[in-house]
């Protein structure tokens, strides 16, 4: 039997000022009820679609976003077509008023076509809507982003920065599982992917269990929360999200930050490389270079190259930008050998 979702622990009463390290830097997601409602976005969502509609249009400058179109047969779930060839919508460059315009349009069709802003920089999109409804991180430098669509269902992935994410209008169904849940959730291809992050190729409405029997485990760690207008959500770094939007009209607000370096790449590219040369050895090679990875990366410390001369360490040592822009030109020359 399928396991209902855990409620994802709340915290009630919590304003911007209290956002510190134990909200921001947790490993587990909170919802925090009411944190926005003080915006005059909310108050506007709030109103109702009209209201949020038109305060959006507010600060619409010409800007061009990126859409994702779907047609109706996929009840507004975006993913990959039969084959998996391709994908079952289409994604265009579209003025963002004339999105605007189409949601509003669309808004009575009891089956209307799935449409999608995602992760649009704010700022471009829409300048002067942070400053009126602003959110203090910290010394965080987030990156302040906006999601716009009518009712969509985006696939279970992961993203690597930290997340706060809120709701401004409509609703919206966040459920998610722990990192480790990993192979319960049967993961699509890492180089095509809907929307750059690899994602889960279970429907959350209708589990194919005979395909997917695994995800029977992953349920047993779900958790689950439906935000309204002025709630939000802080995912931590790399547990997996199936965000649902349950209206006709839902804006969502978040902000992403990462808790390393800026010199720092993406571990994703690391993965790649590893497929490309460690994956396929024998299983004893194999094993050594799990060693390795294990020596140098994953319990590396002090110790580690303690008995090189500080000077003589290279990449052993304290990384910076210097080092950092090196080891890349190394790389680089290498792969394009």
């Amino acid at each position: 039997m399928l396991a209902a979702a855990k409620p994802i622990r709340e915290l009630h009463g919590i304003t911007p000022g209290d956002l510190g390290d134990s909200v921001l830097a947790a490993t587990e997601p909170l919802v925090l009820r009411g944190l926005l409602a003080h915006w005059p976005a909310v108050q506007a969502g709030r109103q109702g679609n009209a209201s949020a509609d038109a305060y959006l249009r507010r600060f619409c400058r010409d800007a061009t976003v990126n859409a994702m179109l779907g047609p109706q047969h996929i009840h507004g779930r975006f993913f990959y077509n039969e084959d998996m060839s391709g994908f079952n919508f289409n994604s265009v460059r579209a003025r963002l008023e004339d999105v605007l315009q189409e949601l509003a349009r669309q808004r009575g069709n009891p089956q209307p076509p799935a449409i999608y802003v995602g992760s649009t920089t704010i700022d471009t999109a829409l300048p002067g809507y942070c400053e009126e409804n602003p959110l203090d991180l910290g010394p965080r430098d987030a990156l302040a982003s906006i999601w716009i669509g009518n009712r969509t269902r985006i696939a279970a992935h992961y993203d690597l920065p930290d997340n706060l994410a809120g709701v401004t209008a409509g609703r919206r169904r966040f459920t998610l599982f722990p990192p480790e849940q990993l192979p319960n959730l049967y993961i699509g291809p890492l180089d095509l992917t809907p929307a750059g992050q690899p994602i889960s190729l279970v429907d959350l409405h209708q589990p194919d269990l005979a395909r997917y029997p695994r995800f029977l485990e992953a349920m047993r760690h779900a958790q689950t929360a439906e935000l309204a207008p002025g709630d939000a959500i802080f995912i931590p770094s790399m547990w997996w999200h199936h965000v649902e939007a349950l209206e006709s009209f839902n804006v969502l607000v978040n902000y992403w930050w990462r808790q390393s370096p800026a010199y720092m790449d993406t571990p994703v590219h690391a993965l790649m490389l590893s497929l490309l040369s460690i994956r396929d050895l024998p299983p004893a090679q194999r094993a050594v270079w799990q060693d390795i990875f294990r020596h140098y990366v994953f319990e590396a410390g002090e110790e580690t190259a303690a008995h090189i001369p500080g000077p003589a360490r290279g990449v052993l040592g304290p990384m910076g930008d210097a080092t950092a822009r090196m080891l890349r030109a190394h790389l680089l020359r290498k792969i394009n050998r």
